[in-house]
């Protein structure tokens, strides 16, 4: 029996407002049964703070922040969660339907592939273990839940956030690649340890080679096909269009 396929959207660099826009849009057509399972792979420029679509409590000092000359963007994601700093990381969503058991068994059975795909570049992560404590935190990286991973070491290196509408699903993950310390003492108050990442390369290289790696485990676990289509001229159009009517927005006020 031949495998499913899913599309795998090319690494889009974009920003927030963006990149969100197009993974609510890729949730409502699936939804719909108007488009395949989707796996893509993004970064945010300009740098970003995204807010869990619940979140409502947040600092004010964060809407004048600055990064190397410009602005850092505040943005709601479509997905739950506390607050992540898009910086230096890299951000996978899947849209995918047809997954069994509560929401912690779809987490974990959706994350198995970032974990498959790490344990080929060298580096091993298990879920985290945080109880209910972590809602007080506004910083997703504070804590671990159920639904993130983490080194051996106790590191938090994946965070993810699902969003469910019927039988679809919506989950992020945002991997720590290279993070700016200051900044994100800055931001969060708190210190930073960043995770000793195998060898993978440097700069963009590294991307592609964890891009490489994580499609490939999500070939195995998810027992499918990867056809690579970037979106097309009137797939934008239909996003901008879709935007205009969703609950996606910059957040400027709480």
């Amino acid at each position: 029996m031949a495998n499913s396929v899913w599309r795998l959207i090319p690494l889009l660099s974009a920003a927030g407002e963006v990149q969100m826009a197009v993974d609510e849009w890729l949730l409502e057509k699936h939804r719909a049964g108007k488009h395949p399972p989707t796996l893509r792979f993004y970064t945010w420029q300009p740098v970003a703070i995204s807010l869990g679509y619940h979140q409502r409590r947040w600092p004010d000092f964060w809407q004048q922040l600055s990064w190397q000359g410009r602005a850092v963007d505040l943005v709601r994601r479509p997905s739950g969660g506390r607050a992540v700093l898009h910086q230096g990381d890299l951000t996978y969503a899947v849209v995918a339907s047809g997954f069994s058991g509560n929401r912690t068994a779809a987490y974990q059975a959706i994350c198995e592939f970032s974990i498959e795909g790490w344990r080929h570049l060298g580096l091993e992560l298990h879920y985290g273990e945080a109880g209910r404590s972590y809602i007080h935190n506004p910083n997703c990286f504070g804590t671990a839940t159920g639904a993130d991973l983490v080194t051996p070491e106790g590191c938090k290196f994946i965070g993810s956030a699902q969003l469910r509408r019927g039988d679809a699903i919506l989950q992020h993950g945002s991997m720590c690649l290279q993070p700016d310390v200051e900044l994100f003492d800055r931001v969060f108050g708190e210190k930073l340890v960043p995770v000793n990442l195998p060898v993978l390369g440097a700069g963009n290289q590294i991307i592609e080679t964890v891009v490489e790696a994580l499609s490939a485990a999500a070939c195995r676990c998810f027992k499918i096909d990867l056809a690579v289509q970037p979106l097309s001229a009137e797939e934008w159009q239909d996003i901008e269009i879709f935007t205009r009517k969703s609950s996606i927005c910059q957040a400027k006020s709480q």
